[in-house]
């Protein structure tokens, strides 16, 4: 045996129990993480999907768009997740994350539409605002209220000091934390929708945009918004406890827990599926998962699961998400994504072979 021979040699005895254990930690199962907003519904097509199929039923974590992203992008391989949740499109600061850690090739898919509400018990009031309501009542720092160009510290304490129509209740706001894409989209549609009410305070945003967005995007600290984490039934189930209190969460939660909760009406506009729908409500967003592309030729299944999730039968205006509270996306967007998918599986199958 040459000595070059004997190198080689030790180099595969070394790498063979390497390779063994790569294989016996690849996973069975698809790992997704991410969104409660996105949650109810991925884990319905999960169910789904493994009563139909021959592949496991995917495990889903319910860890908040954020969270997700960050578990995500942490790097390539089985002990990563497959897939992120995401009710909000993901930020360049995560693109940089994830390329930092491997993970280069993302494919976006958008799978609906979803409207976030402020609810109430129903053994309340509903309430009627508007986005400038809704800024007044839950920014750290407002316009001052004697008409100057000038912030104080939110002054407001009832819902009545914001608005005189509006109920003479302490302002109790439960929402999700930092991390949830609820939360940033919220901020970004409803809060800053009112912020922009005030015509000198749009015009900040010309000229010192993190200013902006500090004043328009912060969250009260001093009890009126209470974080209650990402389980948006927890909320629910706290409302119906809480008459006086609102809940900020997704379409789906208020749709599926019409018997206990009602949408506050948001510039005159009720929070319904249809309204929804054709962009007549306010305060709503696209929602998305994220696939690793390197995973598909690892992890058993991933390109049949996105078959089953982008399904007409699936996330069609007929489909079972639409009956949990999904609202679709129109033909020709559902078209586009299902077309992504099918690419992704399509190369899934070429490599197979």
């Amino acid at each position: 045996m040459t000595k070059c021979f004997r190198w080689v040699f030790s180099v595969l005895l070394i790498l063979a129990p390497l390779t063994a254990t790569h294989a016996q930690t690849v996973r069975d199962y698809i790992s997704i993480v991410g969104s409660s907003t996105v949650y109810p519904f991925s884990t319905v097509v999960a169910e789904q999907f493994g009563r139909s199929t021959d592949f496991k039923t995917p495990k889903i974590e319910s860890t908040g768009s954020g969270g997700g992203m960050k578990l995500f992008c942490s790097g390539i391989g089985p002990a990563h997740p497959d897939i992120s949740n995401s009710s909000r499109r993901i930020k360049q600061s995560e693109l940089d994350q994830c390329r930092a850690n491997g993970v280069d090739e993302i494919v976006e898919v958008k799978i609906g539409y979803d409207g976030i509400v402020l609810a109430n018990s129903r053994k309340a009031e509903r309430y009627e605002l508007t986005r400038r309501d809704i800024y007044l009542g839950l920014a750290r720092d407002v316009p001052n209220p004697d008409g100057s160009e000038t912030w104080v510290p939110n002054p407001y304490k009832k819902w009545s000091d914001v608005n005189p129509e509006l109920p003479q209740v302490d302002i109790e706001v439960l929402g999700p934390p930092p991390t949830s894409g609820t939360r940033d989209a919220f901020v970004e549609l409803a809060m800053e929708g009112g912020c922009t009410t005030f015509a000198w305070v749009k015009a900040i945003k010309k000229t010192d945009k993190d200013a902006y967005k500090a004043r328009c995007h912060t969250v009260r600290e001093d009890g009126a918004y209470v974080e209650a984490g990402e389980n948006d039934n927890l909320i629910v189930q706290k409302l119906d406890v809480n008459p006086a209190a609102l809940g900020i969460f997704g379409f789906s939660f208020l749709d599926q827990n019409s018997d206990k909760v009602q949408g506050s009406l948001v510039d005159g506009v009720e929070p319904q599926f249809d309204a929804i729908a054709e962009g007549d409500y306010p305060v709503s967003r696209p929602l998305y998962f994220y696939v690793k592309k390197a995973h598909v030729d690892i992890i058993p299944g991933i390109a049949e699961f996105l078959g089953e999730y982008t399904a007409e039968r699936t996330w069609g205006p007929e489909g079972y998400l639409s009956d949990r509270g999904l609202i679709p996306m129109p033909d020709f967007e559902r078209g586009r994504m299902h077309a992504t998918v099918n690419l992704l599986g399509e190369l899934h199958l070429l490599a197979a072979d």
